[in-house]
């Protein structure tokens, strides 16, 4: 793939431009059945040695989170203080055959994390979306942490509410209320990881590994095709390419001013999204902050998966003064937040939606920056995603609402609202919390949507 710069009227973009035949072997199938053997062997259990937290972020989780979460904080804490717990979800590339993997999947125990069309259509679809059929799988490794992001491979899912509302949400577990979606995400109730795969030029990957609350924020985007859509700050590419196993927007621009970032993007891109494609997908150079003013009201829809204090990658800070450092960062990033969301609202359309998501369970970076913005913006509301989002998939994560009252607060509320479906309230969001078992997130979301 190769990556040139094009100047145009209003912006300078990084086209995602591809110059590589994705090849297909002369006896794909047969590739694919000695792969299949090899697979299965390099599934394993999570865990590996134990990485030691970094005290100094621990002990200011323990200050905040303990106010913030309550007794639920405690469990939450066991988890993120664990990796070998973490769980990992599988996304499949439906622009890459995936049926021995699909089958390999559901032999192995995974279970698909969304609603889906009937099996053997997912089975034999691959003919209308591979584009190439042989695959090697890679080292089982993770690629480096990030500042604002998951690991790539690190994503999850499942919920936590209070006894009475979590059986209640278990008695009305209903059918997801999304539009049609390709996109499908398989999942394991025990502690097994599939093996990463490499990437290899011209070829596409047929699955991603990742915490499958990382799908949530795409979920609740809800694109169509025929969108344009902005992915805001979309390094390293997950949720980019999640967007584009969903639906196939007219336009998806995936904005990452930062250049190293911004060509593991690339990479993750290339990785996933066949050639044909080059014309939809771009990567934009420029600063979010500034997209708002360039790009008035010219998006349909805008995911900010804003850089936030990566509560996972963060408490394993390598040493003191990394740990030091970051915890500086944090106190400084609520402002870059805000900026970077008022510039969203102003880039949707008036009638569209801006989903801002984090995967940090500090209020400060969450709550906070929702309601501090929404004063800015009286043309915009928050949408409750508790009906949509959370009850259907209460089975697999633990959620918690995050409301206010008519009147917004001047000050974020320190203990998150749990309580019934029903309530009057006015949720801000939902937060994924960590728990033993269900150990996906922490992931915050919420939906605003600009009036016409």
């Amino acid at each position: 793939m190769k990556i040139c710069l094009e100047p145009t009227t209003t912006r300078t973009v990084l086209r995602w431009l591809s110059s590589f035949t994705c090849r297909t072997g002369s006896d794909g199938s047969l590739l694919q059945n000695k792969r299949q053997g090899s697979l299965k062997n390099k599934i394993r259990k999570t865990g590996k040695t134990r990485r030691q937290p970094c005290l100094e972020v621990l002990e200011h989780f323990d200050q905040q989170y303990s106010e913030e979460l309550g007794d639920l904080w405690a469990s939450a804490r066991a988890v993120l203080v664990d990796p070998p717990s973490w769980q990992y979800g599988v996304m499949l590339n439906r622009f890459s055959s995936v049926t021995d993997i699909t089958q390999i999947l559901l032999s192995q125990g995974f279970s698909s994390l969304l609603p889906q069309t009937d099996i053997s259509e997912l089975l034999h679809n691959d003919n209308s979306t591979a584009s190439n059929s042989p695959h090697q799988e890679g080292k089982d490794t993770l690629l480096p942490h990030y500042f604002s992001k998951y690991p790539p491979e690190d994503f999850g899912l499942l919920p936590y509410i209070t006894s009475h509302e979590f059986s209640q949400a278990h008695q009305s577990e209903r059918p997801l209320n999304f539009p049609h979606s390709s996109l499908q995400c398989y999942i394991h109730p025990h502690l097994l990881r599939f093996p990463s795969q490499a990437h290899r030029p011209g070829q596409l990957k047929q699955y991603y590994l990742l915490n499958a609350a990382s799908l949530l924020p795409v979920l609740a985007l809800q694109v169509r095709d025929g969108d344009r859509v902005l992915d805001l700050c979309s390094a390293p590419g997950g949720k980019a390419v999640a967007i584009m196993q969903s639906a196939t927007p007219a336009l998806l621009c995936c904005n990452e001013p930062d250049p190293h970032r911004r060509d593991w993007l690339a990479k993750t891109l290339e990785s996933f999204l066949p050639p044909s494609l080059s014309s939809e997908v771009m990567v934009s150079a420029q600063d979010g902050r500034s997209i708002g003013q360039s790009e008035v009201g010219f998006y349909d829809k805008v995911l900010v998966d804003a850089p936030c204090s990566n509560d996972r990658s963060w408490l394993h800070s390598s040493d003191r003064h990394k740990g030091q450092q970051r915890l500086e960062d944090r106190a400084r990033l609520p402002v870059l937040q805000t900026q970077l969301l008022r510039s969203a609202i102003s880039a949707v359309r008036p009638g569209g939606v801006v989903v801002y998501s984090t995967c940090t369970l500090s209020s400060l970076e969450n709550c906070a920056v929702i309601q501090t913005v929404l004063k800015d913006f009286p043309n915009a509301e928050v949408e409750n995603l508790w009906e949509e989002i959370a009850l259907p998939l209460s089975k697999y994560f633990a959620f918690i609402s995050l409301p206010v009252h008519k009147q917004i607060d001047p000050k974020p509320s320190l203990h998150p609202f749990i309580g019934p479906a029903s309530t009057s309230y006015h949720r801000l969001g939902i937060l994924v919390v960590p728990q033993p078992g269900k150990t996906w997130g922490p992931m915050f979301l919420s939906r605003i949507r600009k009036k016409g």
